[in-house]
């Protein structure tokens, strides 16, 4: 049919609107299944996906020859607090709020290894990864030996430049359970 059909022509407008209208929900359907790693914690209310962190940094300790590590909740507890005082400072510091092996300390987690990994600007799980993962010190922190646990937490900071700080706590338990 020429285009120039008065009949035809609106019945394809339509045609082209509700195909328009249907591509646009399968975009958004795309954006919700769209894996957790790559969900922007620079936002309010972003949670992260611990347990997608633990299968990401799991699997490049496997691929280094390494055992997994699983989400430890007090862990978990020290990274937020890291995080949230570095928001308070806005500033990326390990020690903004006392050294590592004085915090987890104070915790009461009994740790025989703990390192950390922090970082602010990523504002997503596979940029924050990917950028400790190239970084020499924060790589061999990743692939600690002795690791088993982890604790990691991202605190949006709307009023800072970064938007997001990062922390990655990964320990050995003096017990282990």
């Amino acid at each position: 049919m020429p285009i120039s059909d008065p009949i035809a022509r609106p019945a394809r407008i339509a045609v082209c609107v509700l195909t328009l209208a249907l591509a646009g929900c399968a975009g958004d359907q795309f954006q919700a299944s769209q894996p957790s790693m790559y969900r922007s914690m620079a936002q309010a209310g972003a949670e992260l996906d611990t347990a997608a962190a633990a299968s990401m940094i799991s699997g490049y300790r496997a691929n280094n020859g390494l055992g997994a590590v699983t989400i430890d909740p007090e862990l978990t507890k020290l990274a937020e607090a890291q995080s949230r005082a570095m928001v308070a400072k806005d500033k990326l510091d390990h020690n903004v709020s006392g050294s590592l092996k004085d915090r987890v300390k104070k915790s009461g987690y009994d740790a025989r290894t703990a390192v950390e990994n922090i970082s602010a600007g990523y504002h997503t799980l596979a940029e924050a990864f990917s950028g400790w993962r190239d970084s020499p010190p924060h790589k061999a922190n990743m692939l600690n030996k002795s690791a088993t646990r982890m604790g990691i937490a991202a605190i949006y900071a709307p009023n800072s430049k970064y938007k997001v700080f990062w922390t990655l706590i990964m320990a050995q338990p003096d017990t282990p359970s």
